[in-house]
């Protein structure tokens, strides 16, 4: 390790020792990166994402507060309808119609049990292929949810329900892309999904819990529900908590990911919402956002893209709305979020990092025709993602 390492580890180790965390310090700190050990970065972004509060005494009463809560949730959404599907076909006597799977009100029990399941198929198809080219989503946990997994309980799983239903899922695809392709071509999918079946009962993939995390959320978020996509911003989340090097943090990832990642969507979620796009708030506003501040720093580069009539939508949605999760390798996604979530105004800078990414690649836009300047857009050729955020940091300070 390093001297600089070491002296950055102590700075960061000093800000954090303080009864009450300095959060411009902190801020300043994790702009430049997050080191990994002793579990810096999960801490660092429990702060920077709101879950913790700056007073270390209140952590404690909060984190079991939450993660007691974050247990019901389980109870009340997953174990007791559950609970109730696996009694359907007991000989009951007293069984009404409001408790019959066949009762066409639309607010009835069973019917919302079936519309989600058809969420739940969205979710899974997606989590499933989480990350193909790491095997970490694919692995077991070290600590499956035993709420779940105790074999006492009869009741059906989140993974039974996706074994056991009929639906087809590409009936309840909810893609947010539009035109553009929320696929990357740097992750590619199996031609087979062997490689993601589940483990022997006890034991959980990675990838379950993401789906387990991904359900709730629909559930509380109704309004919003799961749009494709989230999982690609829960991931990164999830991965950073359950690798932590302490594992009186690790074992509680799940919970904590969920909180992180509720707060994050409450930040980003107008971005899923097809209704807003053309507010200010929404998606549209933010990808003519890119082009005006390209106009405002590289007048020449932008009237090349405008000529061409490549439009924001074909490559800045995804890089916006996913928060590049996908134009980059996780541990480089990681590195990004650590500045993007330091940053004070942490989406006016993720502008800034699009608009970087155009800048640094201007000469080959500025000669290239259309075909060619679609597929740099479209999979970005640079993958050195601190030169990427020295350049934005650069235009952020030429304002």
């Amino acid at each position: 390790m390093s001297r600089l390492h070491r002296s950055r580890i102590a700075d960061f180790q000093e800000v954090l020792g303080e009864p009450t965390v300095a959060l411009a310090k902190l801020r300043d700190l994790c702009f430049s990166g997050i080191p990994f050990d002793g579990g810096l970065r999960c801490l660092c972004w429990k702060i920077l994402l709101n879950y913790l509060p700056l007073e270390k005494a209140l952590w404690s009463s909060l984190l079991k507060k939450q993660r007691d809560l974050y247990s019901q949730f389980l109870k009340e959404m997953i174990i007791q309808p559950g609970i109730a599907k696996a009694n359907l076909g007991v000989s009951r006597e007293d069984v009404t119609l409001e408790d019959h799977p066949l009762n066409p009100n639309p607010d009835s029990r069973w019917n919302t049990y079936f519309k989600d399941n058809e969420v739940l198929l969205q979710i899974d198809k997606d989590v499933r292929r989480l990350y193909p080219d790491m095997a970490f989503f694919q692995r077991p946990t070290d600590y499956p949810c035993l709420l779940i997994l105790d074999p006492q309980n009869e009741f059906e799983t989140l993974r039974k329900r996706v074994e056991q239903t009929t639906l087809k899922s590409q009936t309840v695809a909810r893609n947010r892309s539009g035109v553009t392709n929320v696929s990357s071509p740097l992750k590619t999918t199996p031609n087979s999904l062997s490689e993601y079946e589940v483990l022997p009962n006890g034991c959980e993939a990675h990838w379950e819990v993401v789906e387990r995390i991904l359900f709730i959320y629909a559930k509380l978020n109704p309004g919003i529900a799961y749009v494709q996509g989230m999982n690609e911003i829960v991931g990164p989340l999830y991965y950073t908590f359950a690798t932590d090097p302490n594992s009186e943090w690790k074992e509680h990832a799940e919970a904590d990911t969920f909180f992180c990642f509720t707060n994050l969507m409450a930040e980003i979620r107008d971005n899923f919402i097809k209704s807003l796009d053309d507010s200010q708030c929404g998606i549209t506003y933010k990808m003519e956002k890119v082009y005006s501040t390209l106009k405002e720093k590289d007048v020449e580069l932008y009237l090349k893209l405008q000529e061409q009539n490549i439009k924001p939508q074909f490559f800045a949605f995804r890089w916006l709305t996913l928060l590049l999760s996908q134009e980059f390798l996780l541990p480089d996604v990681i590195r990004i979020w650590d500045s993007l979530f330091a940053d004070e105004k942490r989406f006016d800078f993720l502008l800034l990092v699009c608009c970087a990414m155009l800048t640094l690649i201007r000469d080959q836009l500025l000669e290239g025709d259309f075909t060619l300047n679609m597929r740099l857009l479209q999979d970005y050729p640079i993958s050195d993602v601190h030169l990427i955020l020295k350049k934005a940091k650069e235009l952020q300070d030429s304002k």
